[in-house]
């Protein structure tokens, strides 16, 4: 994960979720975590290697996501 998005541990397991639960349509990515619905809803199944196998993956995401809107 990057220096601004520190993975957070809930429990024992670690995870990128920031409680910013909204999914891009167009990604299928959740804005806050860049987690897949499959991805989250299989989180507490995931092995430990399974999960930071997908968290070294995020930070690349990003760029599947639009711009954020300008107020």
């Amino acid at each position: 994960m990057s220096e601004d998005r520190p993975a957070r541990v809930q429990g024992a397991i670690e995870t990128p979720c920031i409680q910013v639960c909204v999914v891009d349509r167009a990604s299928r990515l959740c804005t806050g975590c860049l987690r897949s619905i499959d991805e989250i809803a299989a989180w507490t199944r995931m092995s430990p290697e399974d999960r930071r196998r997908v968290m070294a993956e995020l930070p690349a995401r990003r760029d599947r996501l639009p711009p954020p809107a300008l107020s």
